[in-house]
Order: structure tokens, then sequence, then C-alpha cells
């Protein structure tokens, strides 16, 4: 009983310290960053928690059960996928930051005031006024409005997102929780019990980050305009410039592009 507790215990608070790990904070700020919702920031984290433990799940359990050993090609391709997760999401908001930008207000309008707004989940900042042609900014310009066209049928598409980049992320971790699991819990049952409370830990711990993402977004962008802007803008870069690093980590010094892979799960 009182290792079973263990076990419980144990793989709760290692999957709350794995949502902290750089590239998950990063990933989930460059999402949480367009959105001022605690509700839908929660509900980022959570589905996100949901992709990377099932990933972790469907791929821990075939190794735990048939001790199936990756081989180092393939496992680094699965951690370089994370790198180009974060290399998109970065282009994104720095995507999103720039039409901000560029968007100009008319000569002949009676601008009133700039103020922050959102169109669905997307948000941005421009000079807006009352009369009827004072919003020089259109609807169908923002990034997002593409996908609201092709997926905004579905009730759940918003979380989709969070949802894919959790399994991409879940990808690079599987292998190595997997592994770390079998050289302490010898119990294959133990073991996979293990992956679900391990999961459900990553879940919490990721839902409590991204809703103190964007507690602190709404806080200081209150207060100061083109905050949350900048920060997105800040988000973006630190999401390319990982994601830049570690796919040349292991595209190049860990050999997956060259005739000799190295691959140490991690």
């Amino acid at each position: 009983m009182i290792s079973l507790l263990s076990i419980i215990a144990v793989g709760f608070f290692l999957g709350m310290r794995h949502a902290t790990d750089p590239d998950h904070v990063i990933a989930v700020t460059t999402i949480v960053s367009r959105q001022r919702s605690l509700l839908k920031a929660a509900m980022t984290g959570i589905f996100w928690g949901i992709g990377h433990t099932l990933t972790i799940f469907v791929v821990g359990t075939v190794i735990i059960l048939f001790d199936v050993v990756i081989p180092a090609r393939i496992g680094l391709s699965m951690e370089l996928s994370v790198g180009l997760m974060l290399i998109v999401l970065g282009v994104m908001n720095i995507a999103s930051f720039m039409r901000s930008a560029r968007s100009i207000s008319p000569q002949d309008s009676e601008i009133v005031h700039r103020h922050p707004h959102s169109h669905g989940d997307y948000v941005h900042s421009h000079a807006h006024g009352h009369s009827p042609d004072a919003h020089p900014y259109s609807h169908s310009q923002t990034p997002l409005t593409w996908l609201d066209r092709l997926f905004g049928r579905i009730g759940l598409y918003q979380q989709l997102r969070p949802l894919a980049v959790g399994i991409v992320h879940g990808l690079a971790g599987s292998a190595a929780v997997a592994l770390l699991i079998l050289t302490t819990i010898r119990n294959p049952h133990w073991a996979i019990a293990y992956l679900l409370v391990f999961g459900a830990g990553t879940v919490g711990g990721m839902m409590l980050i991204t809703m103190s993402i964007a507690s602190a977004f709404n806080f200081f962008g209150k207060k100061h305009e083109k905050f949350s802007q900048r920060l997105g803008l800040a988000s973006g870069l630190v999401s390319l410039g990982f994601g830049v690093v570690l796919a040349y980590q292991i595209g190049i010094a860990s050999g997956l592009f060259t005739g000799h892979p190295q691959w140490t799960p991690r």
C-alpha cells in the first residue's frame, strides 16, 4: 500500500515538474499570449497536458510491455519535431505582431484613441475611432481568420492547437520517461499506472502555468497598453531562437543529418 502511494505521489509531482521544462513553457506562452480569458488559458494548459499524456502513455506502454528499442535516428527525429514546432509557433507570434504594427490609421477618419481588442482569440492594438470608417483593420486580415473559416464549425477547434503541440512534445520525452520507469518499477502494470499519474501531474502543472501567464498578461496589459503585444513578440522571438538552437543541436551536433547519429533519451 505504501509503495503504491509512493508511486502515485512521486509520479504526480514529477509530472508537475516536467510541465515546467523550458521548451514546454515557451510553447504554451506563445499560445496564451493571444488569449485574455483565464478559463481559455486553463483549457489551453489542460489540452496541452492531455496531448502530452496521450503520447507518453502510448509510446511508453509499447516500450514497457514489448521492450521496444527506439533507433537513434527515430529518437532524434522525435526530438527535432519539438524544435520545429517551437519555430512555427514563434513565427506565428512574430507575424501577428508585424501585422498589428503595420496597421495604419486612415487620414480622413476621426481617431479617438488606441486600445487592444480581439477578433475571436486574436488580440491586437491599433488606432480606433467611432466613425464608420475609423476601424482600418479588417476582420478578415487576422492570421487566425483562415483557421476560423476552415474549422469554425468544430466546437473544440480552439483547443486542437495546444493538443497538437502537447502531442509533439510528448514524442520527445516519451522514451526517456519509459526508460526511467523501467529502471525503478519492475512490475509492468504499476509502470503503466505511473505513466497515467505522471500525465495527470503534467496536466495539472501546465494548467497552473498557463493561468499564471494569462494573469500576468491581463494584469500588466491593463496598465500598459502595449505590454501584452510586446510580450507576445518577445515570446515569439524566444520560441524561434530556442527552436533554431534545438534543431541545430539535434540535426548537426547529435548527427541526425549525418551518417552517425548519437542519441541519449532525456
